[in-house]
């Protein structure tokens, strides 16, 4: 990990949901940040804003202060315009942060804030897709079973607490919110073909009923498909891992962190290893 020092430049932007949604935390962030190094605070008014904000950083630190949709906005605009190996990313999480949580980012404005103070890079790898889409967590298809919120999926490897933070940050992901992206209505079980590596996994003649795919850590993605069990029968997940997930089937959505994606036919993601970074605090 590397270590920062409480006299970088930070370049802080502030997501106008979390302005709208919480403003007092935004105001402890800052206040804490402010305090304890040299802060440029931008308020970007939208989408536009904030892309230009983070693209005109120089060699300002760059702190996201918002819900997991700004955080991954931030690293998708890295990664598209290329600088995601140069540059580490904070965060201070205001709204819905289960994403940022589950990769260790402290939760309140004030553990976060100090988190990005005193804490050090974390290299973490990212899936990134045949679209130029990424994902930092997980992805899952179909995009939004209604009984996830109240199953941990089973067969995850004992002794990776990281990799079960993961899986769980998952499921509260899945489970259905009022926003308009979760309108979709939850499928039946799919029909898909589900490769790792060029290896089938599973192959359209058998239904799933879910495929979760992670960054299972060492350049590799963990893959769960739950082909679809019987009447009183609980289904042998098929597990695996590779660097490279491909996915065919008609017509599938997924969820990727947190934004629901598709109609697609096909979607193929690979594995960046070590591609992003993000601060977070030391360890013990």
């Amino acid at each position: 990990m590397a270590t920062f020092a409480t006299s970088d430049q930070l370049l802080v932007i502030i997501d106008p949901a979390a302005r709208q949604r919480d403003g007092e935390s935004v105001r402890i962030a800052k206040d804490v940040l402010s305090a304890g190094a040299t802060a440029k605070v931008c308020l970007p008014q939208g989408p536009e804003e904030f892309a230009r904000a983070l693209g005109r950083r120089g060699s300002r630190r760059p702190v996201v202060v918002g819900d997991d949709r700004a955080l991954v906005r931030a690293v998708t605009l890295l990664h598209r315009q290329r600088e995601l190996a140069g540059c580490a990313l904070s965060v201070v999480p205001v709204g819905v942060t289960a994403l940022a949580e589950s990769l260790g980012v402290p939760a309140g404005p004030v553990a976060a804030a100090r988190a990005v103070l005193e804490g050090a890079e974390r290299r973490l790898d990212l899936l990134v897709d045949d679209s130029d889409g990424v994902v930092l967590s997980a992805l899952g298809i179909p995009p939004a079973p209604a009984r996830a919120a109240a199953v941990e999926p089973v067969g995850v490897p004992t002794g990776r607490p990281w990799l079960r933070t993961r899986y769980r940050s998952l499921v509260r992901t899945l489970a259905p919110r009022p926003t308009r992206l979760t309108t979709v209505p939850a499928p039946g079980p799919s029909r898909l073909r589900v490769e790792v590596d060029g290896e089938t996994v599973v192959d359209l003649d058998q239904p799933v009923e879910a495929v979760t795919v992670a960054p299972g850590g060492r350049g590799a993605a963990t893959v769960e498909v739950r082909p679809l069990s019987g009447p009183g029968a609980e289904a042998t997940p098929l597990l695996a891992e590779g660097r490279r997930v491909t996915v065919t089937g008609a017509d599938f959505r997924y969820r990727a962190d947190a934004v629901v994606s598709g109609p697609v036919r096909r979607r193929e993601w690979t594995v960046r290893e070590g591609a992003w970074g993000l601060t977070l605090p030391l360890p013990g």
